[in-house]
C-alpha cells in the first residue's frame, strides 16, 4: 500500500471523526514531513506492520498499554507534534479499556470464638490455686531447739579420745579415790593454807626456738580443741571448772573453744585476751600466737 492510498483512506477517516487523532496525527505529520515509514520503524525499533497499526489506533498490536504509549510519545517527538495531544487522544481512544474493573468486596463471617481453650485455662487457674492452698495450709512442724551447751556436752559424751603414744601430749588422768590425799584440818587460829589449782603438763616446760607453751585456765566447762602449727593435737577434751592445762607445740596454735566465756590463757607466761564477742557462750575458733 502507498503513501497516496493511505491519504485517501485517513482523508476518509478524517471526514467520519472530524479530524485526525492519536496515531492518525502523527501518520499525516510523517507524510507532510516526507518521512517514510521504514525510518519511523528503524528509530521505534520496530517493524513496519507494527508502526503501520500504531498509525491506524490498533494499539493492542503493540502489547501492554505502557508500550503503546511510549511508542505515541517518541514517534510524537520524531515528527514535531505535541506528544500531550497524542496522549489525550489515546486515553480518549482508549478509555472503555483504561475503566478501573468493579471489584466486589465480599465481607468475610465472623468467626466465633470457641469456648474451649478458655475453659482450660480457667480449670488450670483453678488447679494452681488450690494447689498453693493446699502447701500453704499445711501445718509447719518445727524440731525443738537443743541448748547449745546442752549440745556440747553431748558431743563431748560420745568422743572418745584415743590414748596417745606421745607422752608430750598426753593428759594425765584424773586422780582415783585412793590417790586423794586427805587434807588435815587446819588448828584453829591458824591460817589454813592455800590450795593452788592443779596444773596439767602435757609438753615439757622448756621451750625452744619456734616453740610456744600455753596455759589455758577453766572457769566453767568448755569443749576444746588445740593443734600446733604442725597439725599435731595438743589437746582434745571437755574443760572442766578449776582445771590448768597447760601445752606447749609449734606455734601458731590453732584453737576452738566451744564456750570462750569460760576460759582464760597465758601465753609464754604472759596474759592472753581471747577476741571481743557479744556471744561468749558461742563457739570460737582463733589463731594464738606468741608474738
Amino acid at each position: 500500500m502507498n503513501d497516496d492510498v493511505e491519504n485517501q483512506q485517513k482523508e476518509s477517516t478524517a471526514d467520519d471523526t472530524g479530524g485526525p487523532v492519536g496515531g492518525e496525527r502523527l501518520a499525516e505529520a510523517r507524510r507532510e514531513q516526507q518521512i517514510s515509514v521504514h525510518e519511523i520503524a528503524k528509530e521505534l525499533h520496530l517493524d513496519e506492520p507494527k508502526v503501520r497499526a500504531l498509525e491506524r489506533n490498533e494499539f493492542d498490536i503493540l502489547g501492554a498499554p505502557v508500550f503503546a504509549k511510549g511508542h505515541l510519545k517518541k514517534y510524537a517527538q520524531l515528527v514535531d507534534v505535541n506528544s500531550d495531544d497524542v496522549l489525550t487522544d489515546y486515553y480518549q481512544l482508549t478509555r472503555a479499556a483504561d475503566l478501573p474493573p468493579v471489584i466486589s468486596v465480599r465481607s468475610t463471617p465472623r468467626r466465633e470464638l470457641s469456648p474451649g481453650p478458655w475453659i482450660a485455662v480457667i480449670v488450670a487457674i483453678i488447679i494452681a490455686v488450690s494447689a498453693y492452698w493446699w502447701f500453704t495450709s499445711q501445718p509447719v512442724t518445727t524440731e525443738p531447739e537443743v541448748p547449745e551447751q546442752d549440745l556440747l556436752s553431748a558431743e563431748s559424751s560420745d568422743i572418745v579420745v584415743p590414748p596417745s603414744t606421745d607422752a608430750s601430749i598426753g593428759v594425765d588422768p584424773a586422780p582415783t579415790d585412793e590417790e586423794i590425799v586427805a587434807v588435815p584440818e587446819p588448828e584453829p587460829e591458824v591460817e589454813s593454807p592455800v590450795i593452788e589449782p592443779t596444773v596439767e603438763e602435757t609438753t615439757s616446760p622448756e621451750i625452744i626456738a619456734g616453740q610456744m607453751r600455753v596455759l589455758v585456765t577453766y572457769t566453767g566447762d568448755c569443749w576444746t580443741e588445740i593443734t600446733d602449727s604442725s597439725g599435731r593435737r595438743l589437746l582434745f577434751d571437755l574443760g572442766k571448772d578449776g582445771r590448768t592445762v597447760e601445752l606447749s607445740g609449734a606455734e601458731p596454735f590453732n584453737a576452738l573453744f566451744g564456750n570462750p566465756g569460760n576460759v582464760s590463757l597465758r601465753v609464754n607466761g604472759e596474759d592472753y585476751s581471747l577476741p571481743p564477742t557479744d556471744r561468749p557462750d558461742r563457739p570460737m575458733r582463733l589463731t594464738i600466737s606468741g608474738s
